[in-house]
């Protein structure tokens, strides 16, 4: 008996290899996709329990808003993602960024 521990990746096959690969990558991307959710939850708590103190950071608010709903057009509602994109252009201008 050693005190080395074993390493059975390399015991194994190359399809079960590749199967554990697979496995551990989308644990792993599971992983980002519910730290991220959360995230995005306390973002969106904090900036429906806190003000806007001006018009820039009311602006970072429909901004979001309106990535939510972009994000939910069909491919083929080109008239609201023009729309969209139009409002975002405005806010860059107005807001000295663009």
């Amino acid at each position: 008996m050693t005190d080395q521990p074993v390493d059975l990746d390399k015991h194994r096959g190359m399809a079960a290899q590749k199967a554990t690969d697979l496995r551990r990558a989308l644990a792993e991307v599971e992983a980002h996709v519910r730290e991220l959710r959360e995230r995005e939850a306390d973002l969106e708590h904090r900036m429906m329990t806190v003000p806007a103190a001006s018009w820039q950071e009311a602006a970072v608010k429909a901004r979001h808003l309106l990535n939510l709903y972009a994000a939910s057009l069909p491919a083929e509602d080109t008239r609201h993602r023009a729309l969209v994109s139009a409002l975002f252009d405005d806010f860059a201008r107005l807001s000295g960024d663009g």
